[in-house]
């Protein structure tokens, strides 16, 4: 249960004989955070009272309790079990006066960066000039070249680079892209980054937007909001990834239009990303709705086959394993709906083979990302087979129920019919059905041919094993 006013500082006694052990946690804590998050989030944390197989932590805002509940609640948990069996659950609350300096935004690691100052700097350079930039975090995988262009992605590819190019053109600034998980949006920003910050051109700040939401929650309980500002408001680019996350935190966007504006009036670039197009970001101002969708709006769709197949044939040349074609079509057609989990699967793969040393083969692939398989398995139909294998063989769809005869149509017309009674539960006058009203003892002649005919040609047989396992549920 949650307690929403502060504990009288009389009832959370310390309990002096728990204290070696809190101090222990308290040092794994850190140890496996780091020091930057410990001092953010962590170091406030007061040990309470002890009640049977409970243990109260105590914080002092509601807003840092429901924090360190959600993100480290069960690793607390975990760490005062390991060290008292005994102890079952913790259960953090509000206590009054266990509040402790908090950090300044200097101590929390800093977003934002880039150039390094020059070496002809004017001996009487400003303050400004003369202070640290601040850091970015930008990811040097991330880049153009490595980014694989398609039909679905090439609008926001081209608008990426031209701001790479040239900051703050008119007409593309702000640059806003969106589109599902997975796509491209964190890479395309990276890959301006790092093609900003080339050469000491530009400073750039990249963020996500829950870490600005963090930051600037940092600066107003450390009293180092003007610092916060001014420097955001000091780069020359802004980037915000995922700005979704802003919904719902009204005085965080509030803030993030005030320095939206304060960097467009001054001719900076602003760059964000998000999951949705700003008119669909139910939940954002209306005023930053419409100050987002006044520039560049580029979204990236759902990749197709012919992406799909271009990623992974990069990935698979850069890592110098020979992947056959028809594990790379494989995956293609099996993981559609995020690149990232397409890459990942195609790693794992690789790493498989170089840790065995054993060829990458279609078999070992179902074996070996049974469970990413597993999730992407979905009910097949008789449509569907036919679409497929239609595609296969390039035939018409139309072909699958016609009357022709040629061989070109009628052994994938059979190959089609193998498949549906293999994967799916419809008996043979139901399959005939589908194929033009044909005889169950068509089915029955399709099925005896195409089993015969896997066992005296291999290349066949692959292809039929193929479109199966692409195919199965």
């Amino acid at each position: 249960m949650e307690h929403d006013r502060p504990i009288e500082a009389g009832i959370a006694l310390v309990q002096h004989p728990l204290d070696a052990h809190w101090e222990r946690i308290r040092s794994r804590l850190q140890s496996e955070v780091g020091d930057v998050e410990y001092r953010t989030w962590l170091r406030q944390i007061r040990l309470g009272d002890a009640d049977g197989d409970e243990i109260v932590l105590l914080l002092p805002t509601r807003f840092l309790r429901d924090w360190v509940r959600n993100q480290y609640g069960d690793r607390l948990s975990a760490l005062w079990h390991a060290e008292l069996p005994a102890i079952r659950r913790v259960e953090l609350q509000l206590g009054a006066d266990c509040a402790i300096p908090t950090p300044t935004l200097s101590e929390i690691e800093t977003p934002v960066s880039t150039k390094a100052p020059t070496a002809n700097t004017n001996a009487g350079a400003t303050g400004s000039n003369a202070r640290a930039e601040l850091a970015a975090p930008l990811d040097p995988r991330f880049t153009f070249d490595a980014f694989v262009v398609g039909k679905p992605n090439e609008f926001a590819h081209a608008c990426a680079r031209r701001v790479a190019d040239r900051p703050s053109s008119p007409g593309f600034n702000p640059l806003f892209l969106y589109g599902g998980v997975g796509l491209g949006k964190t890479h395309l920003m990276h890959a301006m980054g790092l093609e900003l910050v080339r050469g000491e051109r530009v400073s750039v700040a990249y963020m996500s937007a829950e870490k600005f939401m963090y930051r600037f929650i940092a600066a107003i309980r450390s009293q180092s909001t003007m610092e916060f500002k001014e420097q955001l408001r000091s780069v020359d680019v802004l980037m915000i990834d995922d700005l979704q996350f802003l919904i719902g935190k009204d005085n965080t966007q509030e803030e993030f239009f005030h320095t939206f504006n304060a960097l467009v009036d001054a001719g900076k670039q602003i760059v964000v990303s998000a999951d949705k197009s700003p008119s669909d970001l139910s939940g954002l101002e209306d005023r930053l709705r419409t100050r987002l969708g006044c520039g560049m709006v580029a979204d990236l769709h759902a990749t197709t086959f012919e992406l799909r197949i271009s990623i992974l044939e990069a990935k698979a040349a850069a890592s110098g394993v020979a992947v056959p074609p028809k594990v790379l079509e494989f995956l293609a057609h099996k993981i559609t709906s995020n690149v990232r989990e397409l890459e990942g699967a195609l790693n794992r793969m690789i790493a498989h083979a170089n840790l065995f040393g054993r060829p990458v083969t279609l078999e070992a692939t179902t074996e070996v990302l049974h469970d990413i398989l597993k999730a992407h398995d979905r009910r097949v139909t008789i449509e569907e087979i036919q679409r497929k294998v239609a595609e296969h063989w390039n035939i018409r769809l139309t072909d699958m129920s016609s009357a022709r005869r040629a061989r070109a149509v009628a052994r994938p017309r059979q190959v089609a019919m193998f498949l549906a009674k293999q994967l799916t539960s419809r008996s043979l006058p139901e399959i005939g059905r589908k194929f033009g009203n044909r005889d169950h003892t068509t089915v029955m002649h399709a099925v005896s041919r195409v089993t015969e005919l896997m066992g005296l040609d291999t290349a066949f047989a692959e292809d039929v094993e193929l479109l199966r396992r692409m195919l199965e549920s």
